[in-house]
């Protein structure tokens, strides 16, 4: 074990390595069990004698400290009581800006395990090829090993790009080359990226309320003023944009969380108003893979004529969310400076994971797994919508919705603090949900529920919605109205 003791500019050398490595014990930095280096070694690193480290040695021995062992070494005594995680560094005077104390952590996400998942943005881990891209990583890891370990280019490795541009234009009809392409660590660094080179501190930003939280927070840690603008069954509303608003963000294609897709006209006439305002709009594509039904809905980007759009997708819907694999697809004017702020923030995405999943695409794989899962999420969308449409129906009514992985479904005689109170005896009862109110953020809260049908089987969706069912009980909930 590497052990540090310091003797610079002390006098007790003897005295000095027993107090560190009694302090390190004491801390929890050194816990029972560990070995501790021999007696020689640690001299030589120390340039002191072995007399003087053996001595050290001995007086934490008699004090129960370690324990020596003929023929195995010394080690940390096994009942010797310590302090993990504890630290002696002194009380610092730094502290962060106002906006990141405000900023929530994911816990409401991945805090707790629930018999019964219908939270949203999971996919069917279990279900993930596994077997087929393990060998491809390992071969792009042996090829790092072999002499091909250096830095990469901030854009990406050409290859998965070209193939991610392939497949959008296949698949959504987006007009892209390799060069338009840059990967990142899934849409939140896309959103970062697109941000830092677009907008200063000051810049208005749009965004969809209800929507999607990370890319609000971030917009605000980057010191823009952010706008919620209300979303209807067509989509964002273009009337209610301010004029002053440099970009805006918005999920066309399955708005997130309420599910509708945004209509053609609504399309147009947000294209027109970025035209007429000289603003930017991001279009994120997070799910649109997975189409159960009519036909897919031209992206924005598609419709573009003027350069305006900047299109995001990324992989954690439609592989795993832990690949943090992403893209964006910018317009020739913004490539050079994209790519640099990609490289002031983290260079590269990790190339053995891009050239991995570059062989995967290529080989067909990916449409496989795509196909595959729409099946599998169909039937399960299906089922949810049955159950919607039957005893949950008293209580919750779905909005329509014909892609992605969830459903959002309206209250229908009960507040937000009401649905909160469902929610939460739900997840006692082994059912974990996400209430429509916690993605509101300047329009009035909305009761509902979102109901994901990524992470939850087909055969334990009908006994999760049940148990769900039960949950709406006013005997139980009878204080909140």
């Amino acid at each position: 074990m590497e052990l540090h003791v310091s003797l610079v500019g002390r006098k007790d050398i003897t005295g000095e390595i027993y107090r560190q490595i009694r302090g390190a014990v004491v801390a929890g930095r050194l816990r029972p069990g560990d070995p501790l280096p021999p007696s020689r070694e640690l001299a030589r690193r120390l340039s002191v004698s072995r007399t003087t480290v053996m001595m050290a040695y001995d007086r934490l021995n008699g004090e129960g400290f370690v324990t020596s062992r003929v023929g195995a070494g010394t080690f940390v005594g096994e009942h010797v009581p310590g302090n993990p995680g504890t630290s002696t560094r002194a009380a610092s005077v730094l502290q962060p800006r106002d906006i990141w104390k405000a900023i929530p952590l994911p816990t409401a996400f991945a805090a707790k395990a629930a018999a019964f998942d219908f939270r949203t943005g999971l996919p069917d881990t279990t279900l993930f090829p596994y077997e087929t891209l393990r060998p491809l990583l390992a071969r792009e890891l042996r090829a790092s090993a072999g002499g091909c370990g250096v830095y990469g280019d901030p854009a990406g490795d050409h290859g998965l790009r070209d193939a991610i541009a392939r497949h959008i234009a296949t698949s959504r009809g987006v007009a892209a080359t390799a060069d338009d392409v840059i990967i990142t660590n899934g849409t939140q660094q896309a959103l970062d990226l697109v941000a830092r080179v677009l907008l200063a501190p000051g810049d208005r930003v749009a965004v969809e309320d209800p929507g999607y939280s990370p890319p609000r927070h971030l917009f605000e840690s980057l010191g823009l003023r952010v706008s919620g603008i209300a979303v209807d069954r067509q989509g964002l509303a273009v009337d209610a944009l301010p004029r002053t608003t440099r970009l805006v963000y918005v999920t066309p294609s399955h708005q997130y969380p309420l599910g509708p897709s945004m209509s053609l006209a609504r399309r147009t006439a947000l294209l027109a108003w970025a035209e007429r305002n000289d603003a930017a709009i991001v279009e994120d594509d997070y799910d649109s893979e997975f189409r159960f039904s009519e036909r897919p809905i031209e992206p924005l980007q598609t419709l573009d004529t003027s350069g305006r759009v900047i299109y995001v997708g990324s992989f954690s819907k439609t592989l795993l969310p832990t690949l943090r694999l992403g893209f964006v697809v910018v317009p020739p004017t913004l490539r050079e400076a994209v790519q640099a702020a990609k490289f002031v923030t983290d260079w590269h995405t990790p190339l053995p994971t891009q050239r991995a999943l570059a062989r995967f695409i290529v080989q067909g794989s990916y449409v496989r797994h795509l196909r595959r899962m729409r099946n599998i999420y169909r039937a399960r969308h299906a089922r949810i919508m049955n159950a919607l449409a039957g005893d949950l129906g008293e209580h919750l009514t779905a909005i329509p919705s014909v892609a992605g992985l969830h459903i959002a479904a309206e209250a229908t005689n009960a507040s937000p603090a009401r649905i909160d109170a469902v929610a939460e005896q739900a997840m006692a009862a082994g059912v974990a949900v996400h209430t429509l109110a916690w993605f509101c953020f300047d329009q009035p809260a909305r009761s509902g529920l979102l109901l994901g049908y990524g992470a939850i089987s087909e055969p334990d969706i009908d006994e999760g919605l049940h148990r769900l069912r039960r949950c709406f009980d006013a005997r139980n909930l009878h204080s909140y109205g």
